[in-house]
């Protein structure tokens, strides 16, 4: 269990620590190679100093010095190569390394989350939802019903009533008295005499023919 807990924090300090001694291997022998070109840069300065002073067995000399120094910037170049693999590795490692380790602690969280929950209390959850979706569904079907919307009618009994006020408005105007309209003349043609007049009604028969000749004409 310890190593467990304590195994991935000493892993990433060795790879760091490793990284580093790496690096600082890298700049030390970056910094030989640079001392080595100039030395056999001096060499072949020497060499044409010999020359020009027909000293041919030293100028050689400072020839073959010259040779050895860029066998050793070759061999310090193939160095820093083997350096450079050595990172890429070890970074690649490392990032392999903590990719992983993130998907085995999700996997372990997924694994725990799942355990943590159980069929039955999903649907039991599911049927709780659909119960109170349903109860807020009634509840709101309740409220947007208009008030006296569920009182029950008699149609017959409601058109009666219509009927007798129906009714009582006709009889009300019936009694109304109705201003008369003056009679029109009569044109009575040449040559004929007028008939006699019938005789007239009585007043209240005149009044109540009155008030129907109005209603007709409205």
């Amino acid at each position: 269990m310890l190593s467990r807990v304590f195994g991935k924090p000493k892993q990433e300090a060795n790879a760091v620590t490793t990284l580093d001694k790496l690096n600082e291997t890298l700049e030390m022998l970056e910094k030989k190679e640079k001392v080595l070109l100039k030395k056999a840069s001096a060499e072949v300065e020497k060499a044409k100093e010999y020359t020009k002073a027909h000293n041919k067995r030293a100028a050689i000399q400072c020839l073959k010095r010259k040779k050895l120094y860029e066998q050793q910037v070759e061999q310090l170049g193939n160095f820093q190569l083997r350096i450079h693999d050595q990172m890429i590795m070890l970074e690649g490692a490392k990032a392999t390394t903590e990719t992983v380790d993130a998907l085995r602690t999700g996997a372990a969280a997924m694994k725990a989350m799942q355990k943590a929950t159980n069929i039955d209390d999903v649907d039991k959850t599911m049927d709780e939802i659909n119960e109170q979706t349903e109860n807020m569904k009634q509840i709101q079907e309740a409220l947007a019903t208009p008030l006296g919307a569920a009182a029950d009618f008699d149609e017959d009994e409601l058109e009666a009533e219509l009927e007798e006020l129906e009714g009582a408005e006709l009889e009300e105007q019936l009694l109304q008295p109705a201003t008369t309209a003056p009679a029109a003349p009569v044109h009575v043609p040449a040559g004929k005499q007028p008939t006699r007049p019938a005789p007239r009604q009585n007043k209240a028969e005149e009044d109540e023919l009155a008030a129907l000749q109005a209603e007709m004409a409205l």
